[in-house]
C-alpha cells in the first residue's frame, strides 16, 4: 500500500478509536489521550459501523397548512421545455417507515442494519478484494450472510435459515429491518403542475449493496465500483394527483428483485466532470485480447495464462452480471405474468449529463 494510502487508513482507524472512546465516556472513567507516531503505526482502519433503532422519517408536503403555509420541500428547477417554459421536480414527501404503513399512512418505526451486522464507512486494502496497492474507501449496507443463518429476501414471513439475507422482517413482538420507503414527486411545467409520480415499495431490504471508491492511476479519475441490490415483495408506481381525487392504472410488481452490478476491479467504474461542468459516468469496454494471447481452440493450455485467467474471471464471475426479476407484473386490472432478465454484463456504458438550458 503507497504511504499516502496507508497514512490515510491510519487517520480513519485514529477517528473511528475516539470514536468508540467517546461512546464508552459516559460509563468508563479515565481522560482520552491522543496517539503517537508509533502508535498511529500499529493501527489498521477499522471503520465505522451504524445501526438506527426505532426509526422512522417522514417529508412534509407541498400542500399548503391551514394557514396557508408550505411546508420545506425539496426542489430540482433550472431546468427548461422545449418551449422555454420553466420546469421543476418537487419531492412533495419522502417515507421511512416500518412495516403495514399502508403507503405511509400509518408510520411506525423500524431498524436499520444490526448490531452484528450493520451500515458501514470503512478503508479496506485493495489488496484483499483485487485492487492492488490501493486504499478504497466503501459505504456498505449490512452484509449478505450464509442460507443456514440468514433470511429470505423476499418473505414476510421468513424464519432463519432460509434465505442470504441478514435484515429480518416484522413479526408480532419485533419490529425487524425492513422498511416501507415511498417518495411523491410533482413535475412542473410552467403553470401545469397535474404530472405527478408516486413510488412506493414495502418490507424493502438492500443488503450486500455498497459503492467503493479509490483513486484511479490511468485515467487520473476517482473510480467506483458499484453493487446495489433491492428486494421488495411489492412495489408499485401510480400517477395520482396531489389530493388524492384521481389516480390513473397503477402499477404493481410483486417479489421485485434487482442485483445491479456497475464495475469491478477488472472494468472500473470512472467518475468524472468534464470542462463544461457536466458529470460523466463511464465504464470503459473490456480491452481485447492481443494477437495470440487467446488460443483458436479457446483452451488455457494455448493460451498465455495471464491473458486467459483475465479473461475467464471477467466472464464467469457472477459478481460482475447484473439481474432483474418481476414475479408478477400488472397495470390496473391487466396481468401480464413475471418476467426475469439473468445474467446481464456491462461491456461498455457512458452517461453525460448536459444542461438543457443552453
Amino acid at each position: 500500500m503507497r504511504p499516502v494510502d496507508r497514512l490515510f487508513s491510519q487517520l480513519v482507524g485514529h477517528l473511528s478509536a475516539t470514536v468508540f472512546g467517546l461512546c464508552l465516556a459516559g460509563t468508563a472513567l479515565g481522560e482520552l489521550t491522543g496517539l503517537s507516531e508509533s502508535e498511529m503505526s500499529e493501527v489498521e482502519g477499522a471503520g465505522i459501523g451504524v445501526v438506527l433503532e426505532n426509526f422512522k422519517f417522514s417529508h412534509g408536503t407541498d400542500q399548503p397548512d391551514a394557514n396557508g403555509d408550505r411546508a420545506r420541500i425539496f426542489r430540482i428547477g433550472g431546468i427548461k421545455s422545449t418551449d422555454g417554459r420553466d420546469v421543476d421536480i418537487t419531492v412533495n414527501r419522502f417515507y421511512v417507515s416500518g412495516a403495514n404503513s399502508n403507503y405511509g399512512e400509518n408510520l411506525t418505526a423500524v431498524n436499520l442494519g444490526r448490531l452484528i451486522n450493520p451500515w458501514r464507512v470503512d478503508v479496506l486494502d485493495g489488496n484483499d478484494i483485487g485492487i492492488d496497492d490501493k486504499a478504497v474507501l466503501e459505504f456498505a449496507a449490512p452484509a449478505m450472510v450464509s442460507a443456514t443463518e440468514g433470511y429470505d429476501c423476499m418473505s414476510s414471513g421468513a424464519t432463519a435459515g432460509t434465505g442470504t439475507c441478514s435484515s429480518r422482517p416484522a413479526t408480532a413482538d419485533y419490529i425487524g429491518e425492513r422498511a416501507d420507503i415511498g417518495m411523491q414527486m410533482n413535475v412542473g411545467i410552467g403553470a401545469d403542475r397535474s404530472a405527478n409520480i408516486n413510488i412506493h415499495a414495502k418490507s424493502a431490504v438492500i443488503d450486500g449493496s455498497y459503492l467503493r471508491l479509490w483513486g484511479g492511476d490511468d485515467r487520473n479519475q476517482m473510480v467506483a465500483q458499484f453493487k446495489l441490490n433491492f428486494y421488495s415483495p411489492e412495489l408499485s408506481i401510480d400517477v395520482c394527483a396531489q389530493d388524492g381525487s384521481s389516480c390513473d392504472s397503477r402499477i404493481f410488481m410483486s417479489d421485485f428483485v434487482m442485483e445491479l452490478a456497475l464495475g469491478n476491479e477488472l472494468q472500473p467504474l470512472f467518475l468524472d466532470v468534464d470542462g463544461g461542468g457536466n458529470f460523466v459516468v463511464d465504464i470503459a469496454a473490456i480491452r481485447p485480447p492481443s494477437p495470440g494471447e487467446i488460443g483458436s481452440d479457446g483452451l488455457r493450455s494455448s493460451s498465455n495464462d495471464e491473458a486467459w485467467d483475465f479473461y475467464e474471471s471477467y466472464y464467469k464471475n457472477p459478481e460482475y452480471r447484473s439481474n432483474f426479476s418481476i414475479g408478477n407484473f400488472s397495470v390496473g386490472s391487466k396481468d401480464f405474468g413475471s418476467a426475469r432478465i439473468q445474467g446481464v454484463l456491462v461491456q461498455h456504458l457512458s452517461i453525460r449529463t448536459k444542461d438543457l438550458g443552453q
